[in-house]
């Protein structure tokens, strides 16, 4: 249902703050249940920490020796329903953990390894096993002291195109969605909220909500104060995660899940073709959540752990790109933050008119998240739709037919290699790149063209004027950052000097 206009404000059943991965899953949970939806975001879609994870779509193994059994299973039931949903930007990992001496013992990673296969029913992704590295591709790239191993599945995601592509379904089932919209003041009343809005070319707009939802991310915290003083909200516990990207370490497919002796973990996965991505650390982080960075102890830190275990060393030097996000996690009592629990909580004030705050969460389940929020403001807004989300395909899923279906992971070669015969015409490299980013709605960037010429000027190489158009059109793009890093990782591939080019053509080419 559509937000409509009265007397030059905007009204709405929920108005959602935040535009990561929660606030864009529950905007699209709720539209899709007939709600009125207004969406606001003050900076890009997915701008902070769900544009920094470690783009996994995992049951999180470590968490299990934290005996966070509730938590593991809900995400890994939650796997194969994403990567049916969206096949395009998600797609069936296997990991491999070199053993080492010193940490755990090989029967008991065993054990856990199974407890990690048997907590969910399996569909697309194969069990675990032992290997010995020796006579296995992965083993290659490793020192030879690493002799045994264990192979297990999980799955990869494209973290900013997962938001954007939530946002993209709410809006086409009515939402409304206002990118670089500051929420600057909320007032409650018995049965509605007021809320102004400030657009960041200073415009304003009033919006009259029956429920909000604080989808803050990392100022959930400070936003619950400042909308209802009086509440006694959860404290919000800040943990920064950085991650480096270097050149490609190595040639297969799999990626590693590397053990530190202080008990953290750091994933190294193939990234885009060309590079290999290496991350997490967890530290606890008191500044500016908007200008979080990595710093040169983090960058050692990784280098250091990924070249213990690899052949050819790592070194600072050898990092060509950084991120960094700020993961805001319901305090706990543990002392360290590799510790903290990574589930979500929910408050609800009901002193008035409805406000739901979101504590916590992990992207795996964000989905689940979205639909138990939905679930606790239906039936204050009087709506008995009832949960979707589960049996729906996100936009460009639809590869194998309307729902979600296995044969659209299985067979998604299948599906690029047709769309590279259809589109002959472009480079195949190229049109494996639309398939992937946006999955069937290839044919909407392409429809009515049947020539390179009819792209349109190629502003960067392999950045056609044509796919700037559709994303500036249909996906809330207005800056080269939000084009070369959010709804692509063009940048990584692009010289330096393609931000400041694209920027000026795109001044040049207003909408």
């Amino acid at each position: 249902m559509v937000a409509v206009q009265a007397n030059g404000m905007m009204e709405c059943d929920l108005l959602v703050v935040g535009g990561g991965i929660n606030g864009a899953g529950i905007a699209r949970d709720a539209a899709g249940r007939g709600l009125s939806v207004v969406l606001c975001e003050k900076d890009d879609l997915a701008s902070h920490t769900s544009s920094a994870s470690t783009k996994l779509i995992h049951g999180g193994l470590r968490y299990l020796e934290y005996y966070e059994f509730g938590l593991v299973r809900k995400a890994l039931i939650e796997r194969e329903v994403l990567l049916r949903s969206a096949p395009h930007i998600m797609w069936p990992l296997r990991f491999v953990m070199p053993h080492a001496e010193g940490q755990r013992p090989a029967w008991l990673i065993r054990a856990g390894l199974f407890l990690y296969d048997m907590l969910a029913k399996r569909e697309l992704l194969p069990a675990s096993a032992s290997i010995k590295l020796q006579s296995h591709p992965a083993g290659k790239p490793l020192k030879p002291q690493f002799k045994r191993g264990f192979v297990y599945s999980d799955g990869w995601v494209d973290d900013a195109r997962l938001v954007l592509l939530n946002a993209l379904d709410a809006k086409e089932k009515g939402a409304t969605v206002l990118t670089r919209t500051r929420c600057t003041a909320l007032v409650r009343e018995a049965d509605h909220w007021l809320a102004s809005l400030q657009r960041s070319d200073g415009g304003t707009m009033q919006v009259r909500a029956r429920s909000v939802v604080n989808a803050t991310g990392p100022w959930t915290a400070d936003f619950l104060r400042q909308a209802a003083p009086t509440a006694q909200g959860r404290n919000l516990r800040l943990i920064k995660g950085s991650h480096i990207v270097v050149k490609r370490l190595f040639d297969h497919d799999h990626a590693y899940i590397f053990q530190h002796h202080d008990g953290r973990i750091v994933f190294t996965i193939p990234y885009e073709q060309d590079f290999t991505l290496i991350g997490t650390t967890d530290l606890d982080y008191k500044g500016d959540s908007g200008k979080v960075a990595i710093d040169d102890a983090e960058i050692s830190y990784l280098c250091e752990l990924s070249s213990y275990y690899f052949s050819k060393p790592i070194v600072p030097a050898d990092v060509v790109w950084t991120y960094s996000g700020v993961r805001p996690l319901v305090e706990d009592a543990s002392a360290q933050a590799k510790a903290v629990t990574r589930d979500y909580r929910f408050e609800l004030d009901r002193e008035g008119a409805p406000l739901l705050s979101i504590f916590g969460g992990k992207i795996t389940t964000f989905r689940k998240l979205a639909e138990e929020a939905v679930d606790l403001l239906e039936p204050l807004l009087e709506s008995k739709k009832g949960p979707w989300t589960a049996q729906a395909c996100l936009p460009g899923g639809d590869v194998a037919g309307k729902l979600p279906d296995n044969r659209a992971v299985s067979g998604f070669g299948d599906f690029v290699a047709g769309l590279q015969r259809q589109y002959g015409w472009l480079p195949a490299r190229l049109v494996a790149r639309y398939a992937r980013a946006y999955g069937t709605r290839i044919h909407v960037l392409l429809q009515g063209r049947s020539g390179v010429e009819q792209m349109g000027e190629e502003v960067a190489s392999g950045l056609y004027a044509a796919e700037i158009d559709y994303l500036r059109r249909h996906e809330w793009a207005s800056s080269a950052a939000d084009i070369l890093w959010r709804r692509s990782k063009l940048g990584l591939h692009l010289p330096a000097g393609t931000e400041q080019l694209l920027d000026a053509w795109l001044a040049a080419h207003p909408m």
